[in-house]
């Protein structure tokens, strides 16, 4: 149970929340400062804010209980897939959106979709992710209320309204500044109490020969690099599907990448993240692999690392973990909040009314903050009702995660010169085929988990890639010739990343 001292740490964590947004509010002037940091976000900051905001407080939970019953594969699949797919893109992908807000002015990642394809494929795919977002977002909500409801015995909407109500104002009060400051708050929370628990189950299980005997002690798949259903081509799946999501097919990652003062600061910013998804679920997920063997035989994996926790752990080191898994959700919700409301005030409302162009610098961030506050309190009140949705909530996430795919394809092969051919027709028929793709293979066949969560983003690439092939003869719009020689590396960069 929760004692006074855990209380007060997850008081004080909260409170310094608030006090950075207060803080960052004295750094925006502009709807540029709320949704891009201006363009002035530090490379080390933007690599911690991208690795923090990748992933929720499922870790906690459901990847607990992975680690649980299938062990170290959940570190091959999950982290280590991410970490390759982002090293790749920091060489192809993460220069790029640094250079479409320094040389086309963009704030959001959906802006470039108009002169890149069309405005009807810009609009297709902004209104599908901000609409199954404003789901996703409340989902995570009351997923981490029903975490401080099991470890305090809290409410829902009381969890909810107290994780989201404090996202709610630093996110509207200080933009992006204030969500990559809470990001590094939050990470070192999560670096405190991740080794404090590390140390524990060491100290517990033997010393630091633990890390490599407690092996002996599981199943023995659960040492395994792949641990059925986690085989090869599962991991492969992930790969690609990661290599996509953490390069901008996930917006609010795009963000800081946009937010980097130029090409080489976004590409050290990816090398940080990707290093970070590299060696931190090491030392994360040691507890959780050895919960077994603390916590035999438990009936419901996903509590695992909450019941290791409150058994292990001091007073005060309680309310330090549950802050850091508040911290891993809040920092991506409050991310999500901040770019999908990019989205609706650069590229939704614009094309809605004429009164919502070219507005002036106050008008412009004081659109800005109204998005937020409206997105993020839309969220809240999906969260509250979740139960009213009955499945129809976790339906529409399941199909956010197929559509997520799909839109990723022309979204991030569209910076690449190599596909320069792939059209606004290209672009939507690659995102119907795989979500067609997700239908048959969610509902009308017997499939496998690697087919149902692959086939939708593969069978787009297929699309998106063949169709381009075919559009070679086609002349190819002089706008999107110019556009995408733009994000070319330029001589002053080719200096700096020699040097």
């Amino acid at each position: 149970m929760m004692q006074p001292l855990d209380w007060i740490v997850i008081f004080l964590f909260f409170l310094v929340m608030v006090i950075i947004g207060i803080w960052s509010f004295r750094e925006v002037d502009d709807s540029g400062d709320f949704f891009v940091a201006g363009g002035k976000l530090p490379w080390w900051l933007s690599g911690i804010s991208h690795h923090i905001s990748g992933y929720s407080g499922a870790v906690f939970v459901a990847y607990a209980g992975l680690a649980y019953t299938h062990g170290f594969t959940i570190y091959i699949w999950w982290a280590f897939t991410i970490a390759i797919g982002i090293f790749v893109g920091s060489i192809f992908i993460a220069p790029r959106w640094s250079r479409l807000r320094a040389k086309l002015n963009i704030e959001s990642p959906t802006e470039y979709l108009k002169t890149r394809y069309n405005l009807p494929t810009q609009q297709l795919m902004a209104w599908s992710g901000v609409l199954l977002k404003l789901f996703d977002v409340g989902a995570k909500w009351a997923a981490i209320a029903v975490l401080l409801k099991a470890f305090t015995g809290t409410s829902l909407v009381v969890g909810i309204l107290l994780a989201g109500g404090i996202s709610l104002i630093y996110i509207t009060v200080g933009g992006l500044w204030a969500d990559v400051w809470t990001d590094l708050a939050q990470f070192v929370v999560q670096i405190v109490a991740g080794l404090a628990m590390l140390f524990i189950v060491m100290d517990m299980l033997g010393g630091v020969d633990s890390l490599f005997t407690i092996w002996d002690q599981l199943p023995e798949d659960n040492g395994q690099l792949f641990n059925d259903p986690y085989t090869p081509g599962f991991a492969f799946a992930f790969l690609f599907i990661n290599f996509l999501s953490y390069n901008g097919g996930t917006w609010n990652l795009a963000t800081r990448y946009i937010s980097s003062p130029s090409g080489s600061d976004a590409r050290k910013a990816a090398i940080l993240s990707g290093l970070l998804y590299l060696i931190w679920p090491l030392i994360l997920f040691f507890p959780m692999w050895a919960a077994p063997i603390i916590l035999p035989n438990l009936e419901d994996p996903t509590q695992s690392y909450a019941l290791i926790t409150q058994e292990l752990l001091p007073p005060g080191m309680v309310g330090l973990v549950l802050a850091s898994m508040f911290a891993n959700t809040m920092s991506m919700t409050s991310s999500d909040s901040n770019t999908i409301s990019s989205v609706i005030t650069r590229d939704i409302l614009p094309n809605l009314s004429d009164r919502f162009k070219d507005l002036k610098q106050k008008e412009s961030l004081r659109m800005a903050r109204l998005s937020t506050f409206c997105f993020t309190a839309l969220t809240l009140v999906i969260a509250i009702n979740a139960d009213s949705f009955g499945g129809v909530l976790g339906l529409i996430i399941s199909w956010f995660a197929a559509i997520v795919g799909p839109i990723s394809v022309p979204m991030i092969l569209g910076l690449l010169p190599r596909f320069r051919h792939c059209d606004s027709k290209t672009a939507i028929i690659s995102i119907i085929g795989g979500l067609v793709a997700f239908v048959v293979s969610k509902y009308l066949m017997d499939s496998t988990q690697v087919v149902e969560i692959a086939s939708p983003l593969f069978i787009s690439f297929i699309l998106y890639v063949s169709i381009g092939w075919f559009n070679k003869k086609d002349e190819v719009p002089a706008e999107v010739d110019e556009l995408l020689d733009k994000l070319e590396l330029d001589k002053r960069e080719v200096i700096e990343e020699t040097f």
